[in-house]
């Protein structure tokens, strides 16, 4: 694909190979056009219509990205150029999108396998499954809509894993100790009161206007997140359907976050007007005061939930309070939490046997 100026009359000239799905390899080129623009918007066009699978794979990326930009939140879209930009894009990035073949993919593997993070430490089990996850989907997308015949990841096996091996929590004792540390910042001390007691995601947090907080019906209604994204504030909707949901809140947390807001006098905009860098600077700094484990502001989500586990509540309510879709994702983040019942099950039959 190339796009050129027409040296004799000023005018741009637009050319594309396309490769059926027999393989054969058509030139086409059209001149005229007024201006570059034109061109390459025939290109575009002409090369989606016609399956053009010899492209450097950088080049579909870019397809692929602004196909998948109309459909996706700027926040995902962020995520996903990140890792192609970083993680992709240096290794396959001029190769031949149909050229790709297994090996390519596996050697590609082998290499983020053997790659570190800004910490020195190897990336994680589920982070390694995200980036074979995105190079997927690329190929998924030329196989539905531009007839590749078939996806070179599917042969090479994924990497990594859909759920990390543990997660990182506090106890309610490592949380009290932490909170100690926070009682001279109101606003920091009423945002991990929210984020431990609630379980809610720091986006969510983040998004809270005074209208989504009822005192009366003790209630805190989740129904947009916050992210900052090219340096702007861009409040969304939730991550997913099941986000949207209605979180009942204890007396005692009422009680902090009235006393919060009577305090700052806010009535208008975000209840918590911060960054989520800001977040992390402070629960850094308070683990450190409090002599506490490290762990990160989504780690208060978890701690919310082995919370809830150690007092018996069901993975359907853990579910339905934390925003899951499935009840399925509760079990396979958690299940490690519940105490096993095998052996009462056993001894239970063993009674109603003997009468």
């Amino acid at each position: 694909m190339s796009v050129s100026k027409d040296k004799k009359t000023g005018k741009w000239i637009a050319q594309v190979r396309i490769r059926d799905q027999a393989g054969k390899v058509t030139h086409k080129k059209k001149r005229g056009f007024a201006t570059k623009k034109a061109a390459q918007e025939w290109v575009n066009i002409i090369g989606r219509k016609e399956y053009s699978l010899d492209m450097p794979f950088a080049k579909f990326v870019e397809l692929y990205l602004d196909d998948a930009g109309h459909r996706m939140k700027p926040s995902t879209m962020a995520t996903k150029r990140m890792i192609y930009t970083t993680k992709i894009l240096p290794y396959f990035g001029e190769m031949q999108l149909d050229a790709i073949g297994p090996a390519d993919v596996r050697s590609w593997q082998n290499a983020v396998m053997s790659q570190t993070n800004e910490h020195g430490q190897p990336f994680a089990k589920t982070y390694l499954r995200t980036m074979h996850g995105q190079l997927t989907a690329v190929f998924n997308y030329a196989m539905r809509y531009y007839k590749l015949r078939e996806n070179p990841c599917r042969a090479a096996g994924s990497i990594g894993t859909k759920r990390g091996e543990n997660v990182n929590f506090w106890t309610k004792e490592e949380f009290l100790r932490f909170l100690d540390t926070q009682r001279g910042n109101k606003a920091t001390y009423t945002m991990f009161m929210v984020l431990y007691y609630t379980g809610m995601r720091e986006g969510e947090l983040l998004a809270l206007t005074a209208e989504d907080i009822d005192f009366e019906r003790a209630e805190i209604r989740i129904n947009k997140t916050y992210q900052r994204i090219a340096r702007q504030d861009v409040v969304m909707t939730p991550k997913t359907p099941k986000s949207n949901r209605v979180i009942s809140m204890s007396p005692a947390l009422g009680e902090c976050l009235k006393e919060y807001l009577e305090a700052g006098g806010i009535e208008a905009g975000r209840v918590f007007p911060y960054s989520r860098y800001y977040l992390y600077r402070q629960l850094k700094k308070g683990c450190a005061a409090a002599g506490v484990k490290t762990i990160r502001v989504h780690d208060l989500r978890h701690s919310h939930a082995s919370l809830l586990v150690e007092m018996g509540y069901s993975p359907l309510l853990i579910a339905e309070r934390l925003g899951h879709d499935h009840v399925q994702t509760t079990m396979d983040t958690y299940s490690h939490l519940y105490p096993n019942k095998q052996r009462d099950v056993a001894n239970r039959l063993d009674a109603f046997i003997n009468g």
